[in-house]
């Protein structure tokens, strides 16, 4: 081998990891093989063709369900049409986010009160749910003996939320200038940590770690954390309105980045909310997707972008009522976008007879509330509520971040209250009482309604690809077939055999093995000792291994490969399938019901179905419903879905998570029903995963 080739190959790491050109890979590993044992010359890597599959899927699916808005957006002509969008996506967004909980007692108490010259900070805590305490200051203006306007500030994702200098800054700011500001801390910032060790020290993080951990949890119960947060923004105008010194006919609400999330969900939901002013946040689901930018759990409200809905129809459903949008010109998030919205909702804002109520401002700083942008915001609000003349925020003296804490020790947590994962273990729980041991057809159709599967029909189209030579596979020889189970996704299927395949799979072998992937399956077929053991065991079955979407060969290469980050991949495409109305999971499984499809029409009657972690997932919901498959293998399944939501510690990513399931059945409902199909399970895990 010459030394070009060799330094190539180094380069490589003979995977050829991002080449495209199936044709080249083969002659790397034949050079490599002809030098003697390829286990003594390099380790081998997992292959990857096709790293951008679900990335060019999703902008496909999201540009698809958000072209039927954006036409008729265009096509809005009178006054009429204008109140009917508006009408409609208020009724899309109730969907959403509805149903409320019931308001119950505020309890609300005042721990402290900071005394300053032109005004004094309550700290305050009530509850947005029972016994879920909320801390939040409030800033009251001094020498004013009439209602004054109220604002409820929303806080971004940083830590020590409320007392964060920045959004210290606009509270004082509107406060010297004659408004009562109500600014709390989110849930999972500031004092309001909901996953705490003994002394008082985050478990997951703070903010945008603990939103997605818990986020993910909550959702197998059906919940979503992104009305939580909207709810407690509501149960704030409800505690502002309880106050004698704030005027119901002036409640605004402004926030930046995370708060400005908050911010545009509430003009969407609050008819309350007479102004607003999002900052650092309004700029699209398909920009954001198109720019490879993920968001929080919080951040991506389930079904939105299926309805229709994208960020800048939150705030049309406030309209006519004044609305400015701040942005960043060197903002991560796209100020392109900023600018595209108000174009769009100018037209809308016009029809209604009031496009003076919709306007932009761009500050020149990076992502922040910075002074620009409050400076902007405060001449928004007095220009509608005339309380001041001020352009310029009033000199500010911030304060020390513990001085504005409500609790003694700077968390709620403190005192034992009621916490996001204590609802959601008891949600679970209360679901298990309910929804009984479903079985045979119907376990068959709940499965397919939770999963969100669209109908089959047909066999795949599938493509066969050069053999992979040198990949140590437990048979001298394998087939690469690439089978397309809908519009955009193609799945590597690898056939192993004794003898060189190139074309078609071999007739006349009625029983087969499909082996599915945890990672991948070409790294699996070289170290899972499961597929020795099954190919000995059955030597006269025919034996397949593939992956499913977006691991092993599609793993995409957008967004970091952590499947347990913040804001990984992973998250994001299973992020962007709430968002769809679909599951990622859902998909997954459709992937293998149409291999299972294929495989019968190349003359397999009866499918063995094995998988290991994540992919027994899938598996097990295919196994369900295919009547093709004869018997089930599954090594380190999940025990059960309640174990995950019940328990504080958990290990399983976004992907393998099913929004809504335990409101319908559980895994052992479907392992029960698999034993007719002969299951074993091998050393099964449960929450806390492999």
């Amino acid at each position: 081998m010459n030394n070009k080739r060799r330094d190539f190959l180094k380069m490589a790491g003979i995977a050829g990891m991002g080449l495209s050109g199936v044709g080249v890979l083969p002659t790397i590993a034949e050079d490599i093989e002809s030098t003697g044992n390829i286990a003594q010359t390099v380790e081998l890597q997992a292959y990857n063709r096709f790293p951008r599959m679900m990335q060019d899927y999703f902008l496909d699916r999201v540009g698809e369900a958000l072209s039927k808005s954006r036409k008729r957006r265009a096509s809005l002509k009178t006054k009429q049409e204008a109140e009917a969008y508006v009408k409609d996506v208020r009724a899309k967004i109730a969907q959403c986010f509805g149903p409320w909980p019931e308001k119950t007692p505020l309890n609300a108490r005042i721990t402290g009160t900071i005394d300053r010259d032109t005004y004094k900070i309550e700290k305050v805590i009530f509850e947005s749910r029972p016994g879920f305490p909320l801390t939040a200051n409030l800033y009251l203006p001094k020498g004013f003996n009439k209602a004054l306007p109220g604002v409820i500030g929303t806080c971004g994702h940083g830590d020590p939320a409320k007392a964060t200098p920045i959004y210290q800054s606009f509270a004082q700011g509107l406060a010297r200038q004659g408004y009562v500001v109500l600014i709390f801390d989110p849930i999972g910032q500031g004092e309001r940590l909901q996953l705490l060790s003994k002394d008082l020290k985050p478990l997951h993080g703070i903010g945008v770690p603990e939103h997605n951990y818990t986020g993910k949890q909550m959702l197998l119960n059906g919940e979503h954390l992104s009305s939580w947060f909207t709810w407690d923004c509501i149960r704030c105008v409800d505690y502002l309105l309880s106050r004698p010194e704030v005027d119901p006919q002036h409640i605004g609400v402004t926030g930046n980045s995370g708060g400005g999330t908050q911010a545009t969900w509430f003009c969407g939901v609050e008819p309350r909310l007479t102004m607003a002013a999002p900052s650092c946040f309004v700029v699209g689901f398909e920009t954001n997707l198109k720019n490879e930018l993920p968001a929080d759990i919080e951040q991506c409200p389930p079904g939105a972008i299926s309805l229709g809905l994208d960020h800048l129809d939150f705030i049309a459903a406030m309209a006519p009522k004044p609305v400015i949008l701040l942005g960043q010109e060197k903002d991560f998030f796209d100020v392109r976008g900023t600018d595209h919205a108000v174009r769009e909702l100018k037209k809308i804002y016009k029809l209604l007879d009031a496009e003076q109520n919709i306007q932009f401002f761009a500050g020149p700083e990076y992502h922040g509330f910075s002074k620009h942008n409050r400076e902007a915001m405060y001449s928004w609000f007095n220009k509608i509520t005339k309380i001041s003349n001020a352009q310029s925020e009033p000199e500010l003296r911030l304060e020390e971040i513990e001085l504005l804490s409500c609790t003694p020790n700077g968390q709620v947590g403190e005192s034992n209250p009621r916490s996001l994962t204590s609802y959601t273990r008891e949600f679970s729980q209360g679901f298990k009482s309910k929804r009984g041991m479903p079985k045979g057809e119907e376990l068959k159709a709940k499965v397919k309604l939770i999963l969100k599967l669209p109908q089959i029909s047909g066999i795949p189209a599938y493509r066969i690809l050069r053999p992979l030579s040198g990949r140590q596979f437990p048979k001298k020889f394998s087939a690469s077939y690439l089978v397309e189970t809908e519009a955009g996704i193609t799945i590597p299927v690898y056939r192993l055999s004794d003898t060189e395949l190139y074309s078609r799979p071999p007739a006349g072998i009625k029983r087969t093995i499909l082996y599915v992937s945890h990672l991948s399956a070409d790294e699996e077929l070289r170290k899972e000792s499961l597929i020795a053991e099954l190919i000995k065991s059955e030597p006269q079955s025919a034996f397949y291994a593939c992956d499913v979407r977006g691991v092993g060969e599609s793993k995409p290469n957008t967004c970091g490969d952590d499947f347990f980050g913040a804001y990984g991949n992973d998250y994001f495409y299973s992020a962007h399938s709430i968002m769809l109305n679909s599951t990622y999971t859902g998909q997954k499984t459709y992937d293998l019901l149409r291999i299972i499809d294929w495989l019968r029409s190349c003359g397999h009657e009866e499918i063995h179905l094995v998988a290991k972690g994540w992919g027994t997932i899938p598996a097990t919901f295919a196994a369900v419903i295919s009547d093709k498959v004869v018997q089930v293998t599954l090594k380190n399944s999940l025990t059960s879905y309640a174990d995950v939501a019940e328990n504080d510690e958990f290990n399983w990513p976004l992907s393998t998570l099913v929004p809504g399931i335990l409101r319908q059945f559980d895994l052992p409902d479907c392992y029960r029903e698999l034993t007719s199909k002969n299951l074993v399970q091998i050393a099964a895990v449960g929450a806390e995963g492999l």
